[in-house]
């Protein structure tokens, strides 16, 4: 696509906003693909690109909250999950499994999002909601702002996509040792090992199709025949 065939596609997705009908059929991810590619591109379209993402993010996603308040809430999960690994060292028997499976689990529902949230920003990009989202079962999700997004040179777009999912990957192994030294269960270090195989399994298997890997992958295609960013 060039760029006036970009920008026909950008009004259509406009128009079928406006209308009430989503962006399928319009053009407007083709543009946005050929746009992710060139950064010239990139800089005459993102702002466009991003105002009409950000329209249907409203009109689709109902569970959100502003991003500020969602750093607040995945922040305080997190020394949350903290807090319980730290007293499940203070606990004994089935209170403390308890204690430290809960811990596992705040982590490893708020670091995921948390973490695409620090490694985006840190490449530049803002964030203008988190919300409940993605394959069943719904999770939280950290919703860029696409213009800021499509400034950023493809290769640490694909970072930022990685990021969340390489924490969640790391997490369940990351905290066996910390199971063996609270004393819990032995079943508790097994589970978290069988969860963590699990986690590559699937990633392996569905998450190369879908979500977050996919987008990794793609931005590392688009990095091969990127133009602009060096």
């Amino acid at each position: 696509m060039n760029a006036e065939e970009i920008q026909t596609a950008l009004q259509r997705a406009r128009t079928s906003l406006v209308s009430g009908s989503g962006l399928e059929g319009t053009g407007f991810w083709k543009a946005v693909r050929r746009i992710r590619a060139d950064r010239v591109l990139a800089q005459r379209f993102a702002a466009e690109v991003g105002e009409i993402d950000a329209e249907a993010f409203s009109a689709a996603v109902r569970l959100k909250i502003p991003a500020g308040f969602g750093v607040a809430v995945l922040c305080t999960g997190t020394a949350a999950g903290i807090v319980l690994l730290v007293a499940a060292d203070r606990m004994q028997g089935v209170l403390a499994d308890l204690f430290f499976l809960g811990g596992f689990g705040g982590l490893l529902v708020s670091t995921h999002s948390l973490a695409h949230w620090v490694v985006g920003r840190a490449m530049g990009m803002r964030f203008t909601h988190f919300f409940l989202g993605g394959p069943p079962p719904p999770r939280p999700g950290a919703k860029v702002d696409y213009s800021t997004y499509l400034l950023v040179a493809p290769r640490k777009r694909a970072l930022f996509h990685a990021s969340g999912a390489v924490v969640t990957k790391i997490l369940p192994f990351a905290l066996i040792p910390f199971a063996v030294v609270a004393g819990v269960s032995r079943w508790v270090a097994l589970a978290l090992a069988a969860i963590g195989v699990l986690q590559l399994v699937t990633d392996a298997l569905f998450s190369i199709k879908s979500s977050d890997w996919k987008k990794f992958i793609r931005e590392m295609k688009a990095s091969r025949r990127a133009k602009g960013w060096g």
